[in-house]
């Protein structure tokens, strides 16, 4: 992945790239370490996780359209939501696969090949800023792929199996990687292809890119920007939560 660009700097874009900006809004999972709590429709201050995710892009203008990947058995609960809070920009919602990637690639199946910008975001990211959100887009027209990261906060040790320490980075040099990720969608859609064999084996979307050699780029995110992960952290989202509204 290449070096952090904290600020953008470019001389030109590529215009043949439509201003079209589509978000694939990823709402699967198994939610296995919420203790039986199903994360994305766990309601924070009365909004459900997923919901608070997708009113980011709802809300932003330069946002075309949204589809949303969700669970089969999630599809008419998320139709009713998206009614209920009238997210008009949603599009589609159509069903995940049997991984991550796959998930995205149901809904990548939605777009053409010369549609523009698409960003990938996690449902489980309810604070996602629309900062966050136009850094994403303005990388993805000038580097083709581009992921919100922040600095480390903290040191990070390399460990053996074993609990052994093995290395320390240079934490300078290392950053936590969020969502959205963005991308042209010709170049996505490429790499998933090219990669149609592998794609439980990735971890992100900025992975499956970076397998056929084409550099990514970071932009700034936000500390706040947490993946929804424990039953722990529904009580910090109810923090920022009430900051905010």
């Amino acid at each position: 992945m290449a070096t952090v660009q904290t600020a953008l700097k470019y001389t030109t874009v590529d215009e043949a790239v439509s201003d079209k900006v589509s978000v694939i809004v990823v709402c699967g999972g198994s939610s296995s370490r919420m203790g039986g709590i199903d994360k994305l429709m766990a309601e924070v201050n009365k909004i459900p996780v997923c919901i608070r995710s997708v009113l980011a892009f709802q809300n932003c203008d330069k946002v075309s359209e949204i589809i949303i990947v969700t669970k089969p058995e999630s599809v008419l609960k998320m139709q009713q939501l998206c009614g209920t809070f009238k997210l008009t920009k949603v599009t589609d919602i159509v069903e995940g696969g049997d991984c991550r990637q796959r998930s995205v690639q149901n809904g990548l199946s939605q777009l053409g090949d010369n549609d523009g910008i698409v960003l990938i975001h996690d449902g489980a990211r309810p604070f996602v800023t629309e900062e966050c959100i136009l850094r994403a887009i303005e990388g993805a027209r000038v580097y083709k792929a581009v992921t919100c990261a922040v600095p480390l906060k903290d040191t990070v040790k390399s460990v053996r199996s074993d609990g052994l320490v093995t290395a320390t980075p240079d934490r300078s040099t290392m950053q936590a990687v969020q969502t959205p990720q963005g991308f042209a969608v010709s170049l996505y859609k490429n790499a998933v292809e090219q990669m149609a064999d592998r794609l439980d084996s990735f971890t992100d979307d900025c992975s499956v890119v970076e397998a056929i050699g084409h550099p990514v780029y970071t932009v700034l995110g936000d500390y706040k920007n947490i993946k929804i992960t424990t039953a722990e952290d529904l009580k910090i989202a109810e923090v920022f939560a009430k900051e905010t509204e």
